[in-house]
Parts: structure tokens; sequence; C-alpha cells
């Protein structure tokens, strides 16, 4: 059974939001983590970088397979997870918190509206 934390906005693609103020923080969740397998490398996109929502902002490479990490909601990334360069295995062990991936500074916080809830996520992966 994954854990879907109350409080965050989840997507189809399997992608977690977490709004603070004007600010997002992205990650993977952990129904996706458990899927992928062991991760040993993660592409994130560069500070500055200005995404639309639904664009694919990099990836994550486990020794399964690559999936494309795509953007839930639209604004400028302003913090990577450098972390992840040299352990990327923090995505398996800590999705939600150490394991995050990028900090955007959002466009328009209405987007988050369109998002999926924990319950709602919760039956999409049941």
């Amino acid at each position: 059974m994954s854990n879907v934390p109350d409080g965050l906005k989840y997507t189809k693609s399997h992608e977690w939001v977490r709004l603070e103020g004007d600010v997002a923080t992205i990650g993977i969740t952990d129904f996706a983590q458990s899927e992928l397998g062991d991760v040993v490398f993660v592409e994130l996109p560069n500070v500055g970088r200005v995404l639309g929502a639904g664009d694919s902002f990099g990836s994550v490479e486990s020794v399964k397979t690559v999936s494309d990490v795509y953007a839930p909601i639209a604004g400028e990334v302003v913090e990577v997870n450098d972390a992840l360069g040299s352990q990327s295995e923090l995505i398996n062990t800590d999705p939600f918190g150490k394991g995050f991936m990028i900090k955007i500074k959002v466009q328009n916080a209405a987007d988050v509206d369109g998002l999926l809830s924990a319950g709602d996520y919760s039956g999409l992966i049941g």
C-alpha cells in the first residue's frame, strides 16, 4: 500500500505538489517510485527555466526503465534538489521529503485546483 500524504496535490502521472505561498515543491509519489524500482539517475532542469503545466522537466532512471517527469503547474524553477545528483536513492527512501525534485515559483495558484486530492489519487492507484 502506497503512502499518500494529505495536504498535498497529485497528478494522474504520479507527481505530487506541496504549495507554500507562491512556491510549489514537486516530486514523484511513493507509488511511482515503487513502480520504478531502485532509482539510479535523475535528470533535473536548470534554475530559471520556465515550465508550462504538463511540460516534461526531467527524468528518473531506474534499473527497470526511464520515465519523464512532468510539471503539474506552470512556473519558474527556483531550486533543484542537487542532492539527487549523488543520492538518487532519496527518491526511493523519502519521496515526499529529501527526495523532492524541484521548487517552482507558481505563475497561477489556481492551477493547483485542477489537481487530485489525496483521496482522489488513492482511488486512482488503489
